[in-house]
């Protein structure tokens, strides 16, 4: 079993009382957010180049895609055993840094026509990899850079900056291709990465670190110490419960959702772009909402109605009938409520998880609830296609809406609910691997988590 923690002074300076006047926040917050620009503009450039200038059927757009999102699933577990080991910024800088140099060796084959569906494909999946490490990385930076009473504010201002990117990155990707084509959108996205580099890369504050010994427990190891972590903390567990019944049930909503529109209520595409995009704007307001009412209302009364409101928004959806100008508003309104309450469980789920996990192990918290979440899509996919083939859109749409609701019942019925204003403790005796204080330059060594 890895050795107790045991605290050690930082490096750098001391932690600021407000984020606003903590330079190490600020920088780790305009990294990820040059980041998060930088891969939701790539996620757009890249299928774009390749129906512009490659001329790829949607068969081989689609396999250019499952190429790209394939590491999540394939690499999640592995990249939490292996991250807490190391020190958050650097393996941020050097993902980003790493993500840049993709990108940008892209972008100039691709001027030179050397650029081909293989390279392609190539660089879908290297981008991929990289971003696993840097979204588990990011996750795990913030317990160890702000205190623990600022987590929810950190988090909110984080998420803040993940929604705003999700709502800019796919419209800016697109402009980009437009007014400076495929290959110069490419190098544009990595300007964006090697704008984070930099900033993550000017954080001083020093991080705890599990120290190197003689000999390192075999990563299968670390994973299974993630996993029994998870499994054996009752509100760990129903918040991996609860995201992989949402992820299974909002995987065959939008199965569903997207036949639906253009379909039943005759939506253009237009408008189902702008349908889809007004959960953005939600997102940035529950940003904000969850750094406040958790604490006036409590963080279990929040996540519970937080989630049943959002989450039932989708159940007005296939009562909907008459012309676009009289649906759209209702959608918007849908998606809007939607990404609200979705966001002030994010955020609150967030701090709940990184106060429950010892240092040493949050990158391999975070990592098993996302492998376990995101590892159900692929069939709540398929599910909402048999549910839309054998029962109709508006009856399968309104099943996959009522199984949403499922993951706040699940909260309900939890611990979760009796949680107050205040977050909870780590237990002590699940205390993990010693620690040292890094040094505030150069590389990391890796080390036992």
């Amino acid at each position: 079993m890895p050795p107790a923690l045991s605290a050690v002074p930082d490096s750098g300076p001391p932690v600021a009382s407000s984020l606003r006047r903590d330079r190490d926040f600020r920088r780790l917050w305009w990294g990820q957010t040059a980041s998060q620009l930088g891969e939701h503009t790539t996620l757009v450039i890249l299928p774009l180049y390749a129906v512009l200038m490659l001329g790829l059927d949607p068969a081989g757009l689609g396999v250019l895609r499952a190429v790209g999102q394939a590491p999540v699933l394939l690499l999640t577990l592995f990249v939490g055993a292996w991250v807490d080991g190391w020190r958050t910024r650097t393996v941020m800088v050097l993902t980003d840094g790493g993500r840049a140099i993709v990108l940008g060796a892209a972008a100039s084959l691709a001027l030179l026509g050397e650029f081909g569906p293989a390279a392609l494909c190539l660089t879908a999946f290297a981008v991929g990899v990289l971003s696993v490490f840097f979204d588990v990385a990011y996750q795990a930076s913030l317990v160890r850079l702000v205190p623990r009473d600022l987590l929810v504010r950190g988090n909110s201002a984080l998420e803040g900056s993940r929604s705003s990117a999700q709502i800019g990155g796919p419209a800016l990707g697109g402009a980009l291709v437009s007014l400076l084509s495929a290959p110069l959108a490419m190098a544009s996205g990595a300007l964006f990465f090697a704008l984070s580099c930099v900033s993550v890369r000017r954080i001083r504050r020093g991080e705890r670190v599990p120290r190197r010994t003689e000999r390192q427990p075999p990563v299968r190891r670390r994973i299974l110490e993630g996993l029994r972590l998870v499994l054996g903390d009752s509100s760990l567990r129903v918040i991996c419960l609860a995201s992989a019944v949402f992820q299974f049930s909002f995987a065959a909503l939008m199965t569903v959702h997207l036949l639906f529109l253009p379909r039943e209520l005759h939506l253009s595409g237009t408008a189902v772009g702008l349908a889809l995009a007004a959960s953005g704007p939600g997102a940035l307001l529950g940003s904000v909402l969850a750094a406040t009412l958790p604490k006036r209302f409590g963080y279990g009364v929040v996540l519970v109605c937080a989630a049943a409101i959002g989450d039932g928004a989708f159940l007005c959806v296939p009562g909907l009938h008459g012309s676009p100008a009289a649906t759209l508003p209702a959608l918007l309104v849908v998606g809007f409520v939607f990404g609200a309450g979705g966001q002030v469980v994010n955020v609150a789920v967030m701090a709940i998880r990184q106060s429950l996990t010892p240092d040493g192990m949050q990158a391999r918290a975070a990592a098993t609830i996302t492998f376990v979440g995101m590892g159900l899509t692929p069939l709540g996919s398929v599910l909402g296609g048999v549910l839309a083939e054998e029962w109709g859109l508006r009856t399968g749409l309104l099943v996959a809406a009522a199984g949403m609701l499922l993951s706040p019942a699940v909260i309900a019925l939890s611990p979760l609910t009796r949680l107050g204003r205040a977050l909870p403790d780590v237990p002590g005796e699940r205390a993990p691997g010693r620690c040292e204080g890094p040094g505030t330059g150069g590389a990391a060594s890796p080390a036992a988590g």
